[in-house]
């Protein structure tokens, strides 16, 4: 997720898209606030998952998948759901990744694409209590790559919040101390969607839905989760120790909220579509 600009860029390259960037120009050609194409696939692993999507954002792809289980709470909430988003940076999607355990960047992705879901309150999770301070349902949103070239954050918010506005479970209840299936199935209590929106700062300028040649020479990069209501509900810095001054946070805002209605909009008539 950009953390390997040093040893995998040149300097003619860096060179090549600041004068670009001077120029207004970026390396694929795109404006600095427009998004790559954007494909969305609804339910891709059905067999295996209550919901699924896969997100193609130009030459990047992700998969999610969300299962849904029952378990016990938290015990500083007994009578909410839990919702929690993993992620794993597969070799199959870039040279860049490597197998064995969860390294920083899955961790960090997992992380950032996490708190866009919780700080939005995307679930209702009061909804997913089947008995307080026993049962609960427990949403598990996975995130796998595909391809790689830029922009993992924003692609797998979008899978995420597909997959989670597809997914059906069955309902539970209690039956003589056991849990067992009514026989009737269940949507996921979505009340909100807040995607989030990447912007990389490289010297002056300040460009969204980074490529990978770009994050591999960006100062910074700073991801925003917007909501239905248009509220930025979670901000994130990183890809970079460079500083982002207020002109440029402000710039950066303005640009992701440009952009927010016409991304939730393309989710919502995916769904829509597939649901038909």
């Amino acid at each position: 997720m950009g953390d390997y600009s040093a040893e995998t860029i040149s300097h003619i390259d860096r060179d090549y898209i600041a004068d670009l960037l001077k120029r207004g120009e970026r390396v694929d050609g795109r404006k600095f606030d427009m998004y790559r194409p954007l494909e969305i696939e609804l339910n891709p692993v059905a067999a295996k998952a209550e919901g699924s999507a896969i997100v193609r954002l130009g030459g990047t792809t992700v998969i999610a998948g969300v299962k849904v289980l029952v378990g016990e709470p938290y015990s500083d909430n007994p009578n909410e759901g839990v919702v929690m988003v993993t992620a794993e940076l597969a070799p199959i999607a870039s040279p860049l990744f490597e197998l064995g355990p969860p390294r920083e960047n899955a961790i960090e992705l997992a992380r950032v694409v996490d708190r866009g879901v919780r700080e939005s309150e995307t679930i209702d999770v009061k909804q997913l209590c089947i008995e307080e301070g026993k049962r609960v349902y427990m949403v598990f949103a996975d995130v796998y790559t595909l391809e790689y070239d830029g922009n993992l954050i924003d692609a797998s918010s979008m899978a995420v919040n597909a997959a989670l506005l597809t997914t059906e479970y069955d309902e539970m209840k209690v039956e003589d101390k056991d849990v067992v299936a009514t026989g009737k199935k269940l949507k996921l209590p979505v009340q909100n969607m807040a995607i989030e929106h990447t912007v990389s700062k490289i010297g002056d300028h300040i460009v969204i839905d980074p490529v990978l040649k770009e994050e591999f020479v960006q100062d910074c990069r700073l991801t925003m989760a917007i909501d239905d209501s248009e509220k930025f509900t979670a901000l994130q810095k990183g890809g970079g120790s460079g500083p982002m001054p207020m002109s440029q946070i402000d710039e950066a805002m303005d640009i992701a909220l440009a952009r927010s209605k016409e991304i939730r909009k393309a989710i919502r008539d995916a769904v829509a579509s597939g649901s038909e």
